[in-house]
């Protein structure tokens, strides 16, 4: 038996797996695309005269102290994506050519890439970064003076961070393009399609007869025909945009730090636990997207609640409403970290039992710990429960409420509360009805609950799941000769995940396998873009999957944010069919690569159940809350081509459903790989 004090260690890693799922399914992207058409046009202004700066001296002969030659800076981060992000890190001189022409597809060319290197100071410590300017920079030269001349023009660079996942060090088309609306030099107002609002501009320019502006004129937009403008230095200058006009300086090593954006936390510590309640179900309850779908009444909701709140006495009670006013938002993406002590009190208790649902309506027992509270009551793995604590063990099954919830889809919970019929407060009492294979007769045993968290770790799959297994991993089925590669996350090391990614791949092609398939049943999400990256090595034409709506504060609805989501063919395309093994715990981004292969008609959805039905986006969703509490509500909402909503609440549904039998519940097949196999050897 545990001691509490190991079984509060054990807690550690329960509450590591809590926020892995809670947090699933979110890359931490740079880049919000944005829809052309609801874009500002840069137009060209009348020819207007330049307002001549004031010459800084210089002494005959010398080279400018001033001029800027090496930038450094702060990347500070209140996101807790962001440190997914942070393999081969770097900073960027970012073309701004892409905001200039509103492009959101420019791709910043390879031998305009100036980089500079990123410095991990410590954990919750911001990140440091330096870079040095090229002397003569090679990003678009253009002409925004808008006096109808063809001048040369000038370079427009904003200071962004980045990180590198395909390729080389640089970045290509499938890292990022267009502008980066976060941890950059700039400030963006994502309720302004993403236009660049403030913050600061590295401008080059080749002589000193070039144009710039000085503000953001009467349409509030920047590089639009009714900017003033004013000439600017040669060589490189700074443009702080907070000022009006702008402020145009030369500082020969400038510190710059990096805006977060709009995926910042919304902190609400500095309330009481009333007032950060109320702040969150009112700012919930205008960006929640899918608040039409679930049948929400947030109102309703802050009514209940709103006094239990203002009685909370302790951060424990905090915590507890928290966790209670979650369970009323049906939602997998909704949630906070679980708290070791309130766990441990309600759950902390079990009987050494793993207990399955099977396809026909019985509750097997499929694991049985030794020396547990089960196997010294005889209770024999494979034994079917008939009753629980006198209840008929369906009914008993329907009542149990899954602590690790909320859920998006009914089967996805259903799948828990087998889990968490078993999980009682230790010392718990409960009369249970068995038959034991092979036997003919029932028979009862009165169990005591313990500390145990073995069979708590044995029936969840990411708890039970190697922690120190690749990102990704792959062979060639010894039987069939089918390939087999297995994505155990999204949120590893992107760039290793990429290289494992081609190298298993490319082998699959070069051993000329008849199939593939891709095991996603433990696959907890992590970055979207990386997902649809993968996927995109089964095609070779691109694809509208999606777009995406966020709410708006000057229309107060949902607006269209950004072009639609494409899947782009990788440089190279295993053309074999392929079978995608699913489950309820294939989740958010997972449920994106599953989603897009099922486009392909080569391509096969196989598994005992759909997957979570988690599909929301949840980077401009994360709050900080009094009691060191963090939570999150999605924000975000896909909507396929035809404006339906994607994925949320449904999931990716299998071509190939298999049943939940009383033999593969018990290990001794893997029904759904057996079902794939056939499945592609027919093929």
């Amino acid at each position: 038996m545990y001691t509490i004090k190991s079984s509060q260690r054990i807690l550690v890693k329960i509450l590591a797996f809590s926020i892995a799922i809670a947090l699933a399914g979110f890359g931490c992207q740079t880049l919000d695309t944005l829809p052309l058409a609801a874009t500002p046009t840069a137009t060209l202004a009348p020819t207007q005269v330049p307002t001549p700066l004031p010459p800084i001296p210089v002494e005959p002969g010398e080279n400018n102290p001033n001029e800027p030659v090496f930038i450094t800076g702060d990347i500070a981060y209140t996101s807790p994506f962001f440190l997914n992000s942070i393999y081969e890190p770097f900073v960027l001189l970012e073309d701004a050519a892409g905001f200039i022409q509103r492009d959101k597809n420019f791709v910043f060319r390879l031998q305009g890439q100036a980089i500079g290197p990123v410095e991990i100071q410590g954990e919750d410590k911001p990140l440091t970064y330096s870079l040095a300017l090229p002397a003569i920079p090679q990003g678009t030269q253009v002409d925004v003076d808008n006096d109808g001349d063809d001048d040369p023009g000038v370079q427009v660079f904003s200071i962004a961070y980045w990180s590198n996942t395909w390729g080389g060090p640089f970045l290509e088309r499938r890292d990022g393009k267009g502008w980066s609306t976060a941890y950059v030099s700039t400030i963006t107002d994502p309720e302004r399609d993403d236009e660049i609002m403030g913050g600061t501009l590295v401008v080059w320019a080749p002589d000193d007869e070039q144009g710039f502006p000085t503000s953001f004129g009467e349409d509030g937009l920047l590089f639009t025909d009714d900017d003033p403008v004013t000439l600017i230095p040669a060589g490189y200058n700074l443009v702080d945009l907070d000022q009006e006009p702008f402020r145009i300086y030369k500082e020969a090593r400038p510190r710059i730090d990096l805006n977060e954006g709009d995926i910042a936390v919304t902190d609400y510590t500095g309330m009481d636990y009333a007032g950060a309640f109320d702040a969150l179900v009112v700012k919930a309850g205008r960006e929640y997207p899918f608040t039409r779908e679930k049948g929400i009444d947030w109102q309703a909701l802050k009514e209940k609640y709103s006094s239990r709140f203002a009685a909370a006495s302790n951060d424990l009670e905090f915590y507890e409403l928290l966790h209670d006013f979650t369970q009323e938002i049906p939602d997998g993406h909704v949630g906070i970290q679980i708290n070791g002590e309130t766990f441990f009190r309600k759950h902390g208790g079990g009987f050494g039992m793993r207990l399955t649902e099977l396809s026909d309506g019985r509750v097997l027992v499929t694991r049985i710990t030794p020396e547990s509270p089960g196997e010294k009551a005889g209770i024999q793995s494979g034994a079917e429960i008939i009753a629980w604590d006198g209840v008929p063990a369906i009914e008993a099954l329907e009542a149990v409420t899954p602590y690790f919830g909320p859920y998006s889809t009914s089967h996805h919970e259903r799948l828990e509360k087998a889990v968490f019929l078993s999980r009682v407060p230790a010392n718990t009492r409960v009369k249970v009805r068995f038959l034991n294979p092979g036997s003919s007769s029932e028979e009862e045993a009165d169990l005591k609950a313990v500390v145990e968290y073995d069979s708590l770790f044995a029936a969840l799959p990411e708890l039970s799941k190697d922690p120190i297994l690749p990102p990704v991993e792959g062979e060639i089925l010894d039987d069939s000769g089918l390939g087999y590669i297995r994505v155990n996350t999204f949120s590893a090391d992107y760039s290793l995940m990429a290289r494992l990614w081609e190298h298993f791949l490319d082998g699959m092609i070069a051993n000329e396998t008849p199939g593939l398939i891709i095991d996603l049943r433990v696959n907890s999400g992590g970055s979207g873009q990386l997902a649809l990256d993968f996927a995109g090595y089964f095609f070779d034409h691109e694809i509208d999957l999606y777009q995406n709506r966020y709410y708006s504060e000057v229309t107060q609805s949902f607006e269209v944010s950004g072009p639609f989501t494409q899947l782009i063919p990788g440089p190279f395309e295993f053309e074999g069919p392929v079978a995608v093994l699913v489950s309820p715990y294939c989740i958010s981004a997972c449920e994106g690569f599953a989603y897009a292969l099922s486009q392909e008609e080569r391509s096969i959805i196989v598994g005992h159940f759909p997957t979570a039905g988690a599909y929301g986006e949840v980077g401009r969703g994360q709050y900080h809350l009094p009691g060191d509490l963090s939570m999150q509500l999605p924000t975000g909402r896909h909507e396929t081509p035809d404006g339906e909503l994607l994925l949320e609440g449904v999931g990716v549904i299998p071509d190939i459903a298999v049943p939940v039998t009383e033999e593969s519940a018990l290990g001794e097949i893997d029904a759904v790989l057996d079902a794939a196999v056939t499945a592609l050897l027919k093929k």
